[in-house]
């Protein structure tokens, strides 16, 4: 009986570890070969593009980082603990991984180099863009916002000619009507520390991407967000498995 529920024991543990690892993902065709997103969860990301590999926010919480390909880019939108894991970029790094992040996420890694808001780099001609991620309206009972001007990254990535924006932990910031030409955008909805549904509309009325994947979403109630943009027939809505 104890051999018995040893292996049963073994196996379901062998199936959690499996299970936990087995991720949706979709391939968008780009003119330089296609990219491969990967959604691991909450606001973790992983992106595959010639042979390169960028991980988004990786957080052991989501996922079995030994069991994931090694990353040559990983991207940290913020300090906060579901975003910024030491432990997982320890997991991901190889000698020449090439890891960016905000100041505050630097102190906690105790390495990166710092990208600022707007601030530009190139990867073997990936170019990667920092933009704004704040709050104005949702703040904490000390009446901070949950996450501060300034203080915090989206990011633009371009893969070719499709440009992707992870918005990280922001509101309709007025500063994504700088933002052009985008085709993905990945916008979190949860409250209350980022967007309702109804923010995330007016979002993207200001940079109309042609692909939305709502994530970082939570317990929002996503039929919301479609019958919000039913009529918006030039932005196709994604829903994956990302709470």
């Amino acid at each position: 009986m104890v051999v018995k529920n040893f292996f049963c024991f073994l196996f379901l543990f062998i199936s959690l570890i499996k299970a936990q690892n087995n991720f949706e993902s979709d391939t968008i065709q780009t003119s330089k070969g296609n990219l491969i997103i990967t959604f691991i969860g909450h606001g973790t990301l992983m992106f595959e593009f010639n042979n390169i590999i960028i991980h988004v926010d990786p957080v052991t919480m989501y996922a079995d980082y030994s069991k994931l390909p090694k990353a040559d880019i990983i991207l940290i939108t913020h300090h906060h603990k579901d975003h910024c894991d030491r432990k997982a970029v320890e997991l991901l790094k190889k000698e020449n991984t090439k890891i960016y992040c905000t100041e505050t996420c630097k102190k906690v890694l105790t390495e990166g180099v710092v990208m600022r808001n707007w601030d530009v780099k190139t990867f073997k001609a990936i170019k990667i863009e920092a933009i704004p991620a704040y709050n104005i309206v949702h703040k904490n009972n000390e009446g901070m916002p949950f996450h501060l001007e300034g203080e915090c990254n989206g990011y633009v990535i371009t893969f070719g000619n499709k440009k992707v924006y992870v918005a990280g932990d922001t509101e309709n910031i007025p500063e994504m009507k700088k933002l052009k030409n985008i085709d993905i955008a990945f916008l979190p909805m949860n409250l209350p520390y980022t967007m309702t549904p109804q923010m995330v509309v007016d979002a993207v009325k200001m940079f109309n991407p042609k692909i939305l994947y709502p994530y970082h979403y939570g317990n929002t109630n996503l039929s919301e967000l479609v019958e919000l943009l039913k009529e918006r027939k030039s932005i196709e809505i994604r829903i994956r498995k990302m709470n």
